[in-house]
């Protein structure tokens, strides 16, 4: 009857243990994050990352497919994690795009400026 009573305790105790890792593993539904992620990749399309920068961009779309399946499964933590690089890699994405346009846009102000020397250089003569 005691390790009968003893294995009962265990039990409970485990059971237990079990239901509070359950439900303290798991916030609350990670919306706002899905936003702003969401968000983050629409910005990062307007600032023409598709042509610039089509991995990173795609990751963090892929980042946020993958968040949604965790959502569905209600594992909200992983998802909320998920979400932030998802963001940070469309903010990346977006910074890195209007690098690269203000790197050609330079290449075509120098190009100008080398035409119009190249100009001033034949009219001097």
């Amino acid at each position: 009857m005691r390790a009968y009573r003893c294995q009962w305790h265990a039990a409970c105790a485990l059971g237990l243990a079990a239901m509070l890792a359950g439900c303290a593993s798991q916030g609350p539904r990670p919306d706002s994050e899905l936003m702003s992620a969401s968000s983050a990749v629409e910005q990062a399309e307007a600032s023409l990352a598709r042509q610039y920068e089509p991995v990173l961009l795609n990751e963090a779309q892929n980042k946020i497919a993958d968040a949604r399946e965790l959502i569905d499964r209600e594992e909200n933590d992983q998802a909320r994690a998920l979400l932030k690089q998802a963001e940070v890699d469309a903010q990346l994405a977006a910074a890195r795009s209007e690098t690269a346009k203000a790197r050609q846009a330079v290449e075509e102000i120098n190009k100008n400026i080398e035409q119009l020397r190249m100009q001033m250089e034949s009219s001097a003569q």
